[in-house]
């Protein structure tokens, strides 16, 4: 939600955004931006786009700012931890609509996060970082099945314990 000004429409973002990066009418713009909208999941785009941040859920808002960042055609989109605080049903909605996007136009990704779920399900090459260092780079496979590094394995380790508590919970 922090990626969306409080201040100003879903649609009013977008549109501002979609015509600084392209030279285009704001009636293109609304057309393409609702388009989009529709594309990502979102039904009724035409109301969505005259409401207020606040007045979506944090999957919207998800959809929104994925809208937005395919909005202008790039050739790849960083995502910083795009299935952070919603929920695994609305997780893996995103999840499927990020792989579908990236088959579709051609679409390069390079995912931030911590969710080791997210890259076994998404990523075909990781770099695992520490203290802003690239400490270790390889295949999906490679990296979650046999980890050379120190630090890897320790993450890797941390995070299958986690997911060991959760389990017995």
């Amino acid at each position: 939600m922090s990626n969306l000004d409080p201040s100003f429409t879903v649609g009013s973002q977008l549109i501002y955004g979609l015509r600084a990066a392209r030279k285009m009418s704001k009636k293109a713009a609304q057309d393409r931006v609702r388009a989009l909208l529709e594309r990502v999941g979102i039904i009724d785009a035409d109301r969505v786009m005259k409401l207020y941040p606040h007045e979506i859920s944090g999957g919207m808002a998800q959809r929104v700012l994925i809208c937005g960042a395919i909005a202008s055609d790039p050739d790849i989109i960083v995502a910083d931890e795009p299935t952070t605080a919603l929920d695994v049903t609305v997780q893996a909605e995103v999840l499927e609509l990020l792989r579908e996007l990236s088959l579709e136009r051609g679409l390069a990704m390079v995912l931030v996060t911590h969710n080791l779920g997210v890259i076994a399900d998404l990523c075909q090459t990781v770099s695992v970082m520490k203290d802003g260092e690239i400490v270790e780079r390889g295949s999906v496979e490679q990296i979650l099945g046999a980890p050379e590094n120190a630090y890897t394995k320790e993450l890797l380790a941390s995070s299958r314990t986690v997911e060991l508590m959760e389990v017995a919970e």
